[in-house]
């Protein structure tokens, strides 16, 4: 009887077994059939998505007008704390390394911001970097942004060579990262 108990035992558990395996094997997704053969959200190493916005004032700014330079590319809100107490930071380190190519991209939240409220920020700042706004969220959708801060360090080629989600960034951070892309070290 022991034995017939034994031999059920095992053979339940050997037919588990082949099932999962079985499942296993069926779901597995192909290759790119998931994230359409791109990556899910920018990440370290890859292209960064390119967009295209505008200012307030109307001036329109592509990411791919930039290839060729180091580029920060800042999502910020107003209202956002971290946001705040970094951008005199990134505003020295653009005057420290503009003339050698450094640009800045401050993309405004403001479909969950307020327009005047992030323009009176900037000016009172006396921010001399584009501050772009993203009126419907395509590009922070783009980006897959979950929290603010968020900052992408992209070198000349195009390619993230880090992300750094919440903040505030220190200016150390900022200017050794802006410095290995200068030098080609990223």
């Amino acid at each position: 009887m022991q034995f017939a108990k034994q031999k059920i035992l095992i053979g339940c558990s050997m037919l588990i077994l082949i099932l999962s395996a079985a499942w296993i094997w069926i779901s597995i997704p192909t290759p790119g059939s998931t994230t359409q053969g791109q990556i899910q959200a920018p990440q370290v190493g890859f292209a960064a998505p390119d967009f295209t916005l505008e200012t307030y004032e109307g001036q329109t700014y592509a990411l791919s007008e930039f290839r060729g330079k180091p580029v920060l590319v800042n999502f910020w809100a107003s209202w956002c704390p971290p946001c705040r107490s970094e951008m005199p930071a990134m505003q020295r380190v653009y005057e420290d390394f503009e003339e050698e190519g450094f640009i800045v991209l401050a993309i405004n939240s403001t479909n969950q911001d307020n327009i005047g409220e992030a323009l009176s920020f900037g000016q009172d700042r006396q921010l001399s970097f584009p501050i772009l706004l993203d009126r419907t969220g395509s590009v922070s959708s783009l980006y897959e942004i979950r929290s603010l801060p968020a900052s992408y360090f992209i070198d000349p080629e195009g390619i993230i060579q880090d992300v750094v989600i919440g903040g505030p960034m220190s200016e150390a951070l900022l200017r050794i990262r802006v410095e290995e892309m200068l030098e080609g070290k990223s």
